[in-house]
């Protein structure tokens, strides 16, 4: 018998928590060479790089665990704050090119890293919706109620 947080990580939601943990160590990676070696050049850039990598840290380990409606939310969370960032900073970054001279993650969004920023919430998204967490009341509330309408 397998347990409800092993079937969810099969196919793609694997692939998802793959895609969303290399993502976070390429913006972890990235954001910390930025702010270590060049933070007076681009303080705000390199802030939001690092903002995205917890972003993506967060949404990869709510994502394994979201099997839990705990982590099922957090991971709904970060997910859409991502959206939102992907949004407004490739908006941003395109309206306001002098205020991001040095890129971040998700400028341009994403183009950097191949437009995945832009894409990945949605696939995300997607996933959640379709991978709700076992209610584990509504079993047993469902049996109650059968009992009771039974003669």
């Amino acid at each position: 018998m397998s347990t409800p947080s092993r079937t969810r990580m099969t196919g793609i939601g694997r692939v998802l928590v793959v895609v969303y943990a290399i993502m976070a160590l390429a913006a972890t990676g990235r954001s910390f060479v930025q702010i270590a070696q060049r933070f007076d050049e681009a303080p705000l850039a390199y802030t939001l790089s690092a903002l995205s990598a917890v972003v993506y840290i967060i949404a990869t380990l709510a994502l394994v665990f979201a099997g839990s409606k705990g982590w099922y939310l957090t991971a709904w969370i970060a997910i859409c704050f991502e959206l939102a960032g992907v949004l407004i900073i490739g908006t941003l970054s395109l309206v306001l090119p002098d205020l991001f001279a040095h890129p971040t993650v998700w400028s341009w969004f994403g183009m950097g890293y191949l437009f995945v920023p832009l894409v990945l919430p949605f696939f995300g998204i997607w996933w959640l919706m379709t991978h709700r967490p076992a209610d584990a009341g509504a079993g047993t509330t469902a049996v109650r109620a059968e009992r009771t309408v039974a003669p």
